[in-house]
């Protein structure tokens, strides 16, 4: 497709797409128990638009939406984007307080919700002056059926649709600020479809590839990979409302073209390592460990920058006809053409792994306020450790303090009704600054450092990277789900850990131990073993990187809490006001039993 034969508006894009097959299935619940082809999602579509257009909204107008992903989202979305609005989605976890805030930042005039968040959002006393619900009917409230009965006979969709410019803004995506309230950042039609062009330049999108939506449609991920990539290519979506039940999912789905976080990849590769493990059958279980130490073999040579020698190019590929092939199968990816990694920076040592066993990922790099990914490589042109090449059409520079900034269409429009912080983000020419310190190689491959305001300066002086610091140690302790490095201003680095949720039950019931992390943290084993992880980790890193004490905190992180965000990104500031004398505890002269120093396992066989 060449330039001048793209849509120009998101409207325009679904409208192409969903003329293709009209027959084909464009969504589905997994399992198959609910599904949508294009031609009834089309028909959707323009009854949602007039049905909105009937309850008076209008291009420019706001449309929020708070649900679970599932189905229905995605008429009632693009319905949205029809009528000219700007839609956009909640996170389902913000109290009304919140909600308060955003829905009057965003000017939202009707909101779509299910019918558990009717309460909440009536809660928020926000001026909105319809709410639709598309479960239930409280009192007071609309029905999707009601919804399309507002519609007015003499409505003219191709009109109204056809009337909606690029530079109209087609979302808003808030940002979970680490401190004070989220700031909106704006999205335009342009800004959406150049990622969409320029991501399929660089990975290959094709109709009915397949994919599972499972992140929060308030993040920017799965709105650009489930949504905008579905209207522009057609690709067919499985919604997973839960997505910790995502891993299951998958061999349902069967995705051909798929991204996760990093969690999601570790837990996918903590669970084939559980598998291989307690294979019960002797035989599947030699075979399995065969193939997988040939997998490793493989990923060692990548860790390494090395070449697999042709004995072992063999051996891997007679270990992918007799194992591997079918362990993907299984895992849902027999189909898989290309996997990428985004959101939050992933171990190298984990997409070692996945490349092992014939799952080459490529990390990505982003931001909201450049409409999702602005860095990529294909997994066959990828280099293990950075974050691939500026996508095509993006101007980048590394300014002299090592910030990297990005001109060009995905540049947001702007923060909602902030125009001093716009200005600080987006200079007077067009350079956003990112706030994130990159390296280039000679090649043009990115690496990312650090966030800018993130670094640790020691007692010392030197500068480190605590997010390079905090994924060694995730990449080696399995248990551990969040790590928050200490040493600004230090003589040395600590590190609070916390267990990862999904860990605590199944890890209590093989020791024998009430499941909470209080008790999982005070038990000798545990702690042991986690130390054994953290010395591993400590051997990856420079010596003035190193984790010299460590504590595991008897209590869980959870996303949109007080220490992590909705987008899992850390609360530094917060975290060491409300953990100050932990933290202090940790440089103690003379520590209390909570403080643990990196040890390594002692041999079986070693006397007492």
């Amino acid at each position: 497709m060449t330039t001048t034969d793209r849509a120009v508006t998101m409207c325009e894009a679904f409208q192409r797409t969903a003329a293709i097959q009209p027959d084909a299935v464009a969504l589905r619940t997994v399992g198959g128990g609910q599904t949508l082809t294009w031609r009834e999602y089309a028909e959707q579509v323009r009854l949602a638009a007039a049905g909105l257009a009937g309850l008076g909204v209008s291009r420019g107008d706001t449309v929020s939406l708070m649900m679970a992903n599932r189905v229905e989202f995605y008429p009632l979305e693009v319905g949205a984007q029809h009528s000219g609005a700007t839609s956009f989605s909640v996170y389902n976890t913000l109290p009304a307080e919140q909600l308060t805030y955003v829905f009057e930042n965003a000017g939202t005039k009707v909101v779509i919700c299910e019918e558990q968040y009717v309460d909440r959002i009536r809660a928020s006393g926000a001026p909105i002056e319809h709410i639709v619900c598309i479960d239930g009917a409280p009192d007071g409230v609309l029905s999707v059926a009601d919804l399309y009965a507002a519609a007015a006979d003499d409505f003219e969709f191709e009109q109204t649709w056809r009337a909606v410019q690029p530079e109209d803004i087609l979302t808003l995506i808030y940002t979970s600020g680490t401190t004070g309230n989220p700031k909106g950042v704006e999205m335009t039609h342009a800004n959406i479809l150049f990622e969409g062009y320029a991501v399929d330049e660089v990975f290959g999108i094709e109709f009915g590839d397949r994919l599972a939506s499972f992140l929060p449609t308030a993040h920017i991920a799965d709105r650009m990979c489930g949504l905008y990539i579905q209207e522009m290519f057609g690709t067919q979506v499985t919604t997973v409302a839960d997505p910790r039940a995502i891993v299951a999912a998958l061999p349902d789905a069967r995705p051909t073209v798929w991204g996760a976080v990093p969690r999601v990849w570790e837990k996918l590769k903590a669970g084939i390592e559980f598998t291989v493990s307690n294979e019960t059958d002797e035989t599947k279980r030699s075979a399995l460990q065969w193939a997988m130490s040939v997998a490793d073999k493989r990923a060692q040579a990548l860790l390494a920058g090395e070449p697999m020698s042709d004995e072992l190019a063999a051996e891997w590929t007679q270990a992918d006809e007799q194992v591997l092939s079918k362990l993907r199968e299984k895992l849902g990816f027999g189909e898989l053409r290309w996997a990428i990694s985004g959101a939050a920076p992933v171990p190298k040592e984990t997409l070692a792994f996945f490349a092992g066993i014939g799952i080459p990922i490529a990390e990505v790099w982003g931001m909201s306020e450049l409409s999702c990914a602005a860095t990529a490589s294909h997994p066959r042109a990828a280099r293990l450790g950075t974050v691939g090449k500026l996508l095509p059409g993006l101007e980048g520079r590394i300014a002299e303090d090592g910030e990297f900034l990005v001109r060009g269409p995905l540049v947001m429009r702007g923060y909602r009704k902030e125009l001093a912080k716009t200005a600080e983000a987006i200079d007077a020419d067009g350079w956003l600054h990112t706030g994130d310190i990159f390296e280039m190689d000679a090649d043009g491959y990115l690496r990312v450092v650090d966030r800018k305001k993130e670094l640790i300066i020691n007692a010392a002086g030197k500068n480190m990277s605590p997010a390079n610091i905090e994924n060694t140690i995730l990449a080696a302790c399995p248990l551990i789900g969040v790590v928050i490095a200490i040493g600004d201003g230090r003589p040395y680095n600590t590190a609070l850990l916390v267990f990862d949720a999904d860990s605590v039950g199944p890890t209590a019931a093989r020791h024998g131990l009430e499941a909470s992390p209080a008790a999982l943290a005070a038990d000798p084993q545990i702690v042991a073993q986690v130390a054994a992880g953290v010395a591993a980790a400590n051997e990856k890193l420079a010596r003035v990187e190193q984790i010299k004490r460590f504590r595991i905190l008897p209590t869980l992180w959870e996303p949109g809490g007080d220490e992590i965000t909705l987008t899992m990104k850390l609360k530094r500031k917060p975290i060491a006001a409300k953990f100050a004398a932990e933290i202090e505890e940790l440089y103690a002269a003379e520590p209390g039993p909570d403080i643990h120093e990196p040890a390594k396992p002692v041999p079986a066989t070693a006397s007492a």
